[in-house]
C-alpha cells in the first residue's frame, strides 16, 4: 500500500459532464491505498482461503427482475464485444453481451479462466459491489470514498484535467490504458493492450500509486447521486471546505430509468480501457459514473484502503 498524505483538493470538474459539477473544496485525512487494483492473483488467494463465490457465480433471483426471462436466471455476467461497424452508440447493448459462464476466473466467458488467457496479473475483473466489499474485509482494509479515490488519483496534481496534467497524450504518450480511436469498433491500440493491462505497466503518478485512470472501473464505497452528495450541501459557498465527505444515500441512488428496480447504484471511478473520445471521455480523476451494486462486467475491478 502507499500513503496518501492529508490534504484539500479541488473536487470534480465543470468542462466535461454535468454530474461532476460544481468544482467544491474538500480535505480528506491521510489514508493508505493498494498501490494498484486488486490482481486476479490476490482475489484467488481471496477465494483459496474463504471459499467465497462471486454474484456472477450465483444465479440471479427472478424476484428482483421484473419482466427478466425465465431462461436467463443462470450465472453468468456482462461481457464486453467489439463491433464490426460503427453502431448507435446510445445504445450500451450494442457491445455488452451477459455471457452464462462469465465470472472473475473465467472473466471473458466460460471457455478459458485467467490461467490460459494469462491474466494472473491483471486486474480482477466481473466484481460485483459486494464481491469487493467481501475480499476488503477479509483484508482488513475497506473500499475508497469517492473524495479518497479522486484526491489519490490526482497525485497531488490539482485542478488538472487528467491525473499527469491538461492533454491526453502529451508528445503521444500513452499514460493510462484507454482506448484510442472510434468505440465500440476500431481501437487502433497504441497503448498495446486491447483489454485489460497488467497493473503497473503505466507510470505512478504523484503519490506512487499505479492504474488510477484507465484499464478498469473500480468501485467506491459512495452511493450515486446525480449531483454529487458532496456538492449538493455546499452548492454556492465557494468559502467551505467539506472534510471527509461520505456522499450519497441509498434512496437516491435508485436508476429512475428502471422504476421497479429497487437496487442501489454506488458511483465507479478512474475509467477504464473502454473509454474513448469519441464515447466516454472519463479517463480523468473527477469522472464519476454509477453501477448497480449488483452488477458484474468485464471492465469493472476495485483496490482498498486503509484509515
Amino acid at each position: 500500500m502507499v500513503r496518501i498524505p492529508g490534504g484539500t483538493f479541488a473536487m470534480g470538474s465543470e468542462t466535461f459532464y454535468p454530474e461532476e459539477a460544481p468544482v467544491r473544496r474538500v480535505s480528506v485525512d491521510g489514508f493508505w491505498i493498494d498501490a494498484t487494483p486488486v490482481t486476479n492473483r490476490q482475489y484467488a488467494r481471496f477465494v483459496a482461503a474463504t471459499g467465497y463465490r462471486t454474484v456472477a457465480e450465483v444465479a440471479p433471483d427472478p424476484a428482483q427482475y421484473p419482466g427478466m426471462p425465465p431462461e436467463m436466471a443462470q450465472p453468468g455476467s456482462l461481457v464486453f464485444h467489439k463491433t464490426a461497424a460503427p453502431v448507435d452508440t446510445g445504445n450500451p447493448a450494442n457491445w455488452w453481451r451477459f455471457d452464462f459462464g462469465a465470472d472473475w476466473c473465467h472473466p471473458l466467458g466460460p471457455d478459458r479462466d485467467v490461467e490460459a488467457l494469462g491474466l494472473w496479473d491483471h486486474p480482477v475483473v466481473q466484481i460485483a459491489y459486494a464481491d469487493a466489499q467481501a475480499y476488503a474485509d477479509w483484508a482488513g482494509k475497506d473500499l475508497p470514498t469517492e473524495a479518497e479515490f479522486e484526491f489519490a488519483a490526482r497525485g497531488g496534481l490539482d485542478g488538472a484535467d487528467y491525473a499527469w496534467g491538461d492533454e491526453l497524450a502529451p508528445d503521444g504518450a500513452m499514460l493510462a490504458n484507454y482506448w484510442q480511436g472510434l468505440f465500440p469498433f476500431a481501437n487502433q491500440i497504441l497503448d498495446g493492450w486491447e483489454r485489460t493491462s497488467p497493473v503497473g505497466t503505466y507510470p505512478a503518478n504523484g503519490y506512487g500509486v499505479f492504474d488510477m485512470i484507465g484499464n478498469t472501473w473500480e468501485w467506491t464505497s459512495d452511493w450515486w447521486s446525480e449531483t454529487p452528495e458532496v456538492a449538493r450541501k455546499k452548492v454556492g459557498r465557494s468559502c467551505c471546505t467539506l472534510s471527509n465527505p461520505r456522499g450519497g444515500k441509498l434512496k437516491d441512488s435508485f436508476d429512475p430509468a428502471q422504476p421497479g428496480v429497487r437496487i442501489g447504484r454506488k458511483v465507479l471511478k478512474g475509467g477504464s480501457h473502454l473509454c474513448a473520445a469519441n464515447y466516454c471521455q472519463r479517463y480523468r480523476p473527477a469522472a464519476r459514473h454509477p453501477e448497480m451494486i449488483d452488477t458484474s462486467t468485464s471492465h469493472i475491478g476495485f483496490r482498498c484502503v486503509r484509515r
